[in-house]
């Protein structure tokens, strides 16, 4: 019980600290929001997806790594990892081809951000992930192939 209360206050402390630095303008709100492509997120398919995010058809790239695992034995939460060592990368995107909506994941970078991201994220089948990389203004992609053996988007 008073573990309970401890977390309470702690938590409550750290939101009045955010409180009183939004309310003197030293942090901004907009600065902790994530860009918003609603087109992108309910494109549906990988296709149409690209096109929503601007990408057309993008080239392969060696430079750009995907951690994931060869299998994944429950879908409801599969790790997945892009770096890559191109440079000014300005986003990292994470489509998963056969889910309901290929786009798990989109980050827009600051420059001079190392282009390395971790998600954790469901699955619905064995289905292609792609990492699409914009950098330098171009849309780079690569794929790896990621078996799940039970599903999590409700499969």
């Amino acid at each position: 019980m008073i573990k309970q209360r401890r977390d309470v206050l702690k938590s409550g402390s750290s939101l009045g600290v955010l409180g009183l630095l939004a309310a003197a303008g030293v942090i901004k709100p907009g600065l902790a929001l994530a860009a918003w492509n609603e087109s992108a997120f309910k494109a549906g398919s990988l296709e149409k997806t690209l096109a929503a995010l601007g990408a057309g058809r993008p080239a392969t790239s060696a430079a750009i790594s995907i951690e994931a695992p060869e299998i994944a034995e429950n879908g409801a939460e599969v790790r997945i990892g892009v770096s890559s060592t191109l440079p000014k990368v300005e986003s990292i995107s994470i489509l998963i081809e056969k889910n309901p909506d290929a786009l798990a994941a989109a980050f827009k970078l600051p420059e001079g951000t190392e282009a390395n991201v971790q998600i954790r994220c469901r699955m619905s089948q064995t289905s292609n992930v792609y990492a699409l990389i914009k950098s330098d203004g171009k849309f780079l992609v690569a794929m790896k192939e990621v078996k799940v053996t039970l599903g999590g988007c409700g499969g």
